[in-house]
């Protein structure tokens, strides 16, 4: 019996997808770097085709590793979400730039929205707000700007990456999972509920564009013999930041976990009882088993990794990503330095997309290790706003458990527990987005009878942080941040 499990896992820098055996030991990963492209201030966007290239070439890779597709037990694909594809039914083929979730285009229009008056409906029914952030007022945009679109007619196809990758995977199979669906402003999360008529038409979306909202166990269908040498049960699929969730076993009420990736994205499981938050939290699906949903609140933090990448990339500040840790410890404080990082607007609790990033508290004293513990210190910050808004809402952390690229960073985790006063956990094996795709195709496969059996089974080992910074000296950064914050939210 196959037992082996591949992971497609679309991230907005990288494409990977890697191997897996059944109880979660990973076997192997072939990964390729997607381009970024920024067209304007404010947009970015991505070549779905590239995508699309990467995603093949990397899934070879792994199923030559696996022995061949007869051996591979169920594919699951996990994937930025928010982001926009438009497709040609026919041909598969995109007919415009892929519309990436840190895009601010639609911000005037979500403005006018929020103004006429309809954010209260569409929070109480998608449980999210009118920011661009999400995929609904992307997809708006475009079939008001791209005349292409329009001259598509019935060959238009739309979806977020995964919706996309099964569409070419199964050669034509158009549907979505509930995590993704939950995050596009256009689904009615309540209850059994679907793709909404109001929203829809209030984010001048034709329902007809959109794929079929499904389970994330479920099977949607099989890979075409042609692309690996047989035809392959799609078996699992979640948004990143919900299979990274998965991934953690963060599936109980209150448990809690941060992904530190291109942005930072910290979800607490509420069970099968739909969130409601007074703090401009987000309520979303964590996950679908048959027609049963569960939900988690959300804060999200639009930049994280990406900080750093700009500060090696952008400014030349770094030489490598990995530099930062060691410059951080290199310097006793932040010499008074504050980053604020709102390179792309700022997200949860704030919801302000107009706001610019400020760096303040600058001397002839400062150098760039005192830049470089601002940029990592303001993750921990970030989520100490976060904190203090799940508090209000009537959910406290216990603990936190992070994921991510940048929970690689020691100084960094031990910093969040510092800030945060709680417990940080890092699982040894940190790529906990893939896990939980793993988890979801392997339960969707019929290896393990149901999802927390899967999770309990598949999930390894864990390193612990505790804090141990002087309450004071904790309080003191805090009301530093508080500073430099306000000054930029004006």
């Amino acid at each position: 019996m196959a037992e082996k499990i591949i992971v497609i896992d679309e991230g907005t820098t990288s494409t990977r997808t890697m191997l897996f055996a059944a109880d979660g030991t990973p076997l192997g990963s072939a990964q390729r770097e997607i381009g970024q492209h920024y067209p304007g201030a404010g947009l970015v966007e991505h070549d779905a085709a590239e995508i699309w290239e990467a995603t093949v070439a990397c899934t070879r890779e792994m199923i030559a590793q696996a022995g061949g597709a007869d051996h591979v037990a169920a594919i699951g694909i996990t994937n930025q979400r928010e982001t926009v594809v438009f497709w040609d039914r026919a041909s598969g083929e995109p007919l415009a730039p892929a519309i990436v979730w840190q895009d601010r285009r639609s911000a005037a229009d979500c403005a006018a929205l929020k103004e006429a008056g309809h954010e209260p409906m569409a929070q109480q029914r998608s449980g999210l707000l009118l920011d661009p952030y999400f995929s609904g007022t992307k997809i708006g945009w475009g079939l008001k700007n791209w005349p292409q679109l329009a001259q598509a007619g019935d060959r238009l196809a739309v979806g977020t990456i995964e919706s996309y990758l099964v569409y070419r995977l199964t050669g034509g199979v158009h549907i979505t999972d509930a995590t993704n669906a939950s995050r596009t402003l256009l689904m009615n999360i309540n209850g059994a509920g679907g793709w909404d008529d109001e929203l829809c038409d209030l984010l001048g979306v034709p329902m007809a564009l959109l794929p079929e909202i499904t389970g994330c166990t479920t099977r949607v269908g099989t890979t075409d013999p042609a692309l690996f040498g047989g035809a392959i049960p799609i078996c699992g699929m979640a948004g990143d930041q919900q299979a990274a969730t998965i991934g953690q076993a963060c599936l109980s009420p209150g448990q809690t976990k941060a992904t530190f990736g291109t942005g930072a994205f910290i979800l607490s499981a509420s069970g099968t009882r739909r969130p409601v938050s007074a703090n401009r939290l987000l309520a979303t699906v964590l996950v679908q088993e048959g027609d049963i949903r569960s939900y988690a609140l959300e804060g999200s933090v639009f930049v994280a990794g990406s900080l750093i990448k700009w500060l090696r990339d952008g400014l030349g500040l770094l030489a490598s990503a990995s530099e930062s840790e060691g410059l951080a410890r290199s310097v006793a404080d932040n010499g008074g330095v504050y980053l604020v990082p709102a390179l792309t607007g700022l997200g949860a609790p704030h919801w302000r997309p107009d706001a610019l990033a400020a760096l303040s508290g600058l001397s002839f004293a400062t150098g760039k290790a005192h830049v470089a513990r601002a940029a990592l210190e303001a993750q921990a910050y970030q989520a100490n706003d976060l904190k203090c808004a799940f508090a209000a809402d009537g959910v406290d952390w216990a603990d936190l458990r992070i994921d991510g690229g940048m929970a690689a960073n020691d100084w960094m985790a031990q910093d969040l527990s510092d800030m945060l006063d709680l417990t940080v956990e890092r699982p040894d094996f940190v790529e906990s987005t893939a896990l939980g795709a793993a988890m979801l195709a392997a339960t969707g496969a019929g290896l393990y009878p149901d999802l927390a059996s899967a999770a309990t089974a598949m999930r390894g080992t864990a390193t612990r942080f505790t804090p141990a910074v002087d309450p004071q000296k904790r309080k003191t950064r805090l009301a530093g941040w508080q500073s430099a914050l306000a000054k930029v939210l004006g």
